[in-house]
């Protein structure tokens, strides 16, 4: 099997990746979510836990599902991504958008109250670098909500997971849009840090309270934290969300 590619060769088959799936991404995410995924996007904003009107950014923002949950809930959304496909097929928008990489974050420093990202941490080539500015940018106060995939802990769930993730949804992407695209995907798990090491990442960078949210029985996960003016002492809590959809 064709290892995963690292560094500037990762940048670039990334953004080659989602220019090229950009215009079916929506669809198919509905599709092999079952629409779950627009409930874990609300989840994500109300785990931000920010009052409105607040200024956040949404990283990685893609078609810009994220964004308009923002905006919809009285937050003042910005959302920068990579890739040009993907924001022009997000057309029309919630929010301004920028064209820009997310380990070089085009905002001042301290000048967000908050960020969030959906799906996009196993896809950024230089994921400490992006932690710092997410540090760099967000004010003491605020606050970071990530959404990511993960994996259930019951054996039955995570059996059906297994096939459905790693052999259905290929499958699903050859007939609908790029195969090697949605052959790479759930490869692209083997990126993400375990939460320990996320959380250990997340506190060396300035933020503290750092918690994670296991929806939907483990399906995905919504990793929080506050960034902290003085200190970097970090919490590590693991919250496993009883009910969700």
């Amino acid at each position: 099997m064709e290892s995963l590619p690292t560094g500037a060769e990762k940048r670039a088959r990334v953004r080659e990746m989602f220019d090229a799936i950009a215009p079916r991404y929506d669809l198919i995410n509905r599709l092999m979510t079952f629409g779950l995924d627009k409930h874990w996007r609300q989840r994500t904003i109300k785990l931000l836990d920010l009052k409105t009107p607040a200024l956040v950014a949404d990283v990685g923002c893609g078609t810009g599902d994220l964004s308009r949950v923002l905006t919809g809930r009285g937050y003042d959304a910005v959302g920068i991504d990579m890739s040009l496909g993907m924001l022009k097929a997000g057309q029309p928008v919630a929010a301004p958008v920028c064209l820009a990489d997310a380990a070089m974050l085009p905002f001042g420093d301290a000048s967000l109250d908050g960020a969030v990202s959906g799906f996009a941490l196993r896809n950024f080539a230089e994921l400490v670098a992006v932690v710092v500015e997410l540090a760099r940018v967000v004010r003491p106060g605020g606050r970071i909500a990530l959404l990511e995939v993960s994996q259930p802990e019951i054996p039955l769930l995570k059996a059906g997971h297994s096939i459905w993730f790693n052999h259905v949804v290929p499958r699903i992407g050859s007939l609908l849009s790029d195969k090697a695209a949605y052959r790479y995907l759930p490869r692209s798990v083997a990126y993400l840090p375990r939460y320990g090491d996320l959380a250990s990442m997340l506190g060396d960078a300035g933020f503290t309270a750092m918690r994670r949210d296991l929806l939907s029985g483990g399906l995905v996960q919504v990793i929080t934290a506050t960034r902290s003016g003085t200190s970097r002492s970090s919490r590590h809590q693991v919250v496993l969300v009883e009910g969700s959809a």
